[in-house]
C-alpha cells in the first residue's frame, strides 16, 4: 500500500521549506512532495496517485491565477487543494473558495495555524479565515462552465489564452493538429465563446489584479 502523500506547490524554495517543516512537525506519518511550477505539480500528481492534499500557491511557472487550482480540480474531483498565498485579500479568498479550494491560510499565518489549517482539513473540515467579500454569482458561472471541461480542453485552452495556433498546441500537448481542432471547436461551445480571443478574455478573468500579486 502506498504510504499518505502531501504535496507542497510553490515556487519559493524557502516558503516550500517552511511549509514541509510543518508537515514532518504536525503530521510525521504523512509523506510529503513538492512542486515547483504547474508542469511539475501535473507530472507529480500523475505519478503519485496517493496524494491525499495539495497544498497551493496561486502564483507559480506556468499558472494563469486561479488556473492551477481549476486544472487539479478538474482533473482530480476527489482531491482536496489548499490554497497558500502572500494576497489575503477577501476577493481572493473567496475566489478561491468558489473555485473549488477547501481551505485558504495566508503565508502570514503561524506556523501553528497552518498546522491547524491542515489538520482540520485532513479530517473533512474546510479552513478559511473570515471574509468580508461578497459571494459572486459571475464567479459561480464562470466556474460552472469551466467545470464543462475536460482536463484535455482545459491544457487546450490554456495554450489558446497564450496565443498559440492549433499546430503550435498540437507540438505543445503531442496531440494531432486535427485533435486540437475538435478541441477548440468543443472548447467554445461549452464556453458559449464566439472565438479564440473570447475564450482568451475568459482565461485572463481569472488573473485579477489581486490574484496576479499572490
Amino acid at each position: 500500500m502506498s504510504e499518505p502523500t502531501l504535496l507542497a506547490a510553490d515556487d519559493h524554495p524557502l516558503f516550500r521549506t517552511a511549509v514541509l517543516h510543518v508537515l514532518h512537525e504536525r503530521l510525521p506519518q504523512f509523506r510529503t512532495l513538492e512542486a515547483a511550477s504547474a508542469a511539475t505539480l501535473g507530472a507529480a500528481l500523475q505519478e503519485h496517485p496517493e496524494v491525499e492534499l495539495v497544498l497551493l500557491d496561486l502564483s507559480m511557472p506556468g499558472a494563469r491565477g486561479f488556473s492551477a487550482l481549476l486544472h487539479v480540480r478538474g482533473e482530480y474531483p476527489e482531491l482536496p487543494v489548499v490554497i497558500i498565498s502572500s494576497n489575503d485579500h477577501p476577493r481572493v479568498i473567496r475566489r478561491a473558495q468558489q473555485f473549488g479550494a477547501v481551505g485558504f491560510i495566508p503565508k502570514s499565518a503561524p506556523a501553528e495555524a497552518m498546522g491547524t489549517a491542515i489538520e482540520a482539513v485532513l479530517a473533512g473540515d474546510s479552513w478559511f479565515p473570515p471574509m468580508a467579500a461578497e459571494r459572486s454569482e459571475a464567479d459561480a458561472e464562470l466556474a460552472a462552465r469551466l467545470a464543462q471541461l475536460t482536463p484535455q480542453q482545459f491544457r487546450v485552452l490554456l495554450c489558446l489564452a497564450d496565443g498559440l495556433l492549433n499546430k503550435q498546441i498540437a507540438g505543445e500537448l503531442g496531440l494531432a493538429e486535427n485533435t486540437v481542432k475538435v478541441h477548440v471547436t468543443a472548447i467554445l461551445k461549452k464556453l458559449a465563446c464566439h472565438s479564440r480571443t473570447q475564450a482568451a478574455v475568459l482565461v485572463k478573468s481569472l488573473e485579477t489584479e489581486d490574484a496576479a500579486s499572490a
